[in-house]
């Protein structure tokens, strides 16, 4: 498993969170401790219920979401 530093993380968060998302993994140390792991979600229990981004670009206010209940 791969380690980063967490400044470089900090700094390169995005890049990071993309590695991820492929399916790397990661140890995050600070002096040379390490912190925490990184790692891809292997939980499928998540699924997505409602994505107000294909709404609205920005998503929706809560107030809108009320109004059409």
């Amino acid at each position: 498993m791969k380690t980063v530093s967490l400044k470089e993380l900090r700094e390169n968060v995005s890049s990071y969170a993309a590695k991820v998302q492929s399916g790397a993994s990661f140890i995050v140390i600070k002096r040379s401790k390490p912190l925490f792991k990184i790692a891809p979600v292997e939980d499928e229990r998540w699924e997505e219920v409602v994505d107000f981004t294909k709404i609205s670009r920005g998503g929706v206010s809560i107030d809108e979401v009320l109004a059409r209940l």
